[in-house]
């Protein structure tokens, strides 16, 4: 058996893992305003965070400014109000970006969110080459899971390649995607699922980047996962190693990577929203204990704990810091970051390690069969697939057949739960406020040539996001540039998948 460190790094990426350095405890935050979601970010900072993590709110994320009809009532609610520049350097305020790593959960709109992260750090006397952090740019697993997609699968792809080529040469230290399992596993995939399409998504990313004459060790090893952790501990272990092992070969084997960090499979991991319950809402807090050990005990580069009021909420100060000092407790007290892979040898976990990848090979080769995963999409393939397997995974619920402490058995009367986090209306009336002084302080013409510029760009082959990124810093909004590139891409319409 090979060692942690060692090809295919079923075991680890690193010899010592955690021996030599603990995972980056991330927790995920964003909520209300730009100056309310900093607030947490210092919060969660002094109370031993290594790692930032930001969600933004839908219309940030479906590319609209918070004064487009289709953003009102949503501004600010299930992450931060992101329209301009100035919203970023408020979002970032006081932080030290030439040391701290900020996650970005950000898809469609991802190009302009780092290039509006960039512009922020250069005002800020950090070089682009300094920074350092993660963008999810992850579309493919929207079209399968979660929806928040604005273009096409193919002009997409187009972005997100465009922003490999552009960080390569400008931000070598940023990881240009994070390819998500984790909102495949919420829409009620399997662990097996998760496994398949999460690399299948990668596959396509890979090919997409040669295809557009990029050489593959100059982009993969910024390349990065994100995973979902959920309460069968055993198999979210062996998920993890088996999806390590799927892809050291599959970079190696397929795609000719030489460069071992090529061949790793780096990833975050953030518990189960999913499997949270709204009811006795403190068994939230075992779950995520069980999660948040197996993602250590698969090897997980950073962690999300979510907080146990989630089912309900967006986290209160008081459950996001409880949920950190989850992270910290298995970090220091439990003795398991002492040992590289202490499963590692087990006939149980060997075994169910080589079942996932094989239920994932299979279905791997069936989406290649297809002609990859935009096909395969476009096909409604691994949407079915999901859907069946939330169905049976609710009938077994249902049936009890799978028991949900507290949901289906062992149930108790309580009352409702109070002091959860509500976001104020007055939240969305400050944000038009400041959009509203943003616009009126600005040159059209600016803005106009600027916006021409990235319809232009967009219309023939330059790379997109140094003309994103001149847009931002010439005060287009996250909105007006969504626009620029609707007008040239149009926007995506879904299928229904039966």
């Amino acid at each position: 058996m090979e060692k942690p460190g060692e090809f295919p790094f079923t075991r680890g990426v690193h010899p010592t893992m955690y021996k030599g350095r603990l995972w980056t405890m991330r927790q995920y935050a964003g909520f209300g305003s730009a100056a309310s979601t900093n607030q947490r970010f210092k919060y969660l900072l002094a109370k031993g965070q290594t790692g930032l993590s930001c969600a933004f709110d839908l219309p940030t994320q479906m590319g609209y400014d918070s004064d487009h009809a289709m953003a009102q009532g949503e501004v600010g609610k299930v992450g931060v109000a992101i329209d301009t520049v100035e919203d970023m350097a408020t979002l970032l305020g006081g932080l030290p970006l030439g040391e701290v790593s900020t996650s970005m959960t950000i898809n469609a709109t991802a190009s302009t969110l780092l290039a509006m992260y960039a512009a922020v750090a250069k005002q800020g006397g950090v070089a682009t080459r300094q920074i350092r952090g993660t963008i999810q740019n992850d579309v493919l697993k929207e079209y399968i899971a979660r929806g928040t997609y604005i273009y096409p699968p193919r002009p997409s792809m187009r972005l997100i390649t465009d922003i490999f080529a552009w960080c390569r040469d400008e931000a070598p230290q940023w990881n240009t995607i994070s390819i998500s399992g984790y909102h495949i596993r919420e829409a009620g995939s399997t662990a097996a699922q998760e496994v398949a399409f999460t690399l299948a998504d990668g596959i396509a990313y890979v090919e997409a980047a040669l295809a557009a004459g990029l050489a593959v060790d100059d982009f993969a090893p910024r390349l990065s996962f994100f995973f979902n952790a959920h309460n069968d501990f055993i198999e979210e272990v062996a998920k993890f190693r088996a999806a390590r092992r799927l892809w050291a070969v599959t970079m190696r084997d397929r795609f000719g990577a030489r460069d071992p960090k090529s061949q790793m499979l780096r990833f975050h991991t953030q518990t189960g929203g999913s499997t949270l319950a709204a009811r006795q809402i403190d068994n939230n807090v075992v779950r995520v204990t069980i999660q948040a050990l197996a993602a250590v005990l698969g090897g997980t580069q950073s962690l999300h704990t979510n907080g146990k009021d989630e089912a309900l909420a967006l986290p209160t100060e008081a459950s996001a810091r409880l949920a950190l000092r989850t992270q910290q407790v298995i970090a220091y007290e439990s003795g398991v970051a002492k040992h590289p892979d202490p499963f590692g040898g087990s006939h149980v976990m060997e075994a169910e390690t080589d079942r996932i990848e094989a239920e994932a090979m299979k279905l791997i080769a069936e989406i290649d069969a297809m002609g990859g995963m935009v096909a395969a999409i476009e096909r409604g393939f691994p949407q079915r697939e999901i859907q069946d397997a939330a169905y049976a995974a609710q009938l077994a619920v249902e049936r009890k057949q799978s028991v949900i402490v507290g949901v289906n058995d062992f149930v108790e009367a309580e009352p409702p739960v109070e002091g959860l986090l509500r976001i104020d209306r007055s939240v969305e009336a400050d944000q038009l406020r400041r959009l509203g002084a943003f616009k009126a302080n600005r040159s059209a013409a600016d803005v106009r040539g600027a916006l021409d510029a990235v319809q232009q760009a967009a219309s023939g082959r330059d790379n997109l996001m140094p003309r994103i990124l001149h847009a931002v810093e010439h005060h287009a909004t996250l909105g007006e540039i969504a626009d620029a590139l609707r007008g040239v891409f149009g926007v995506y319409r879904e299928s229904v998948v039966v």
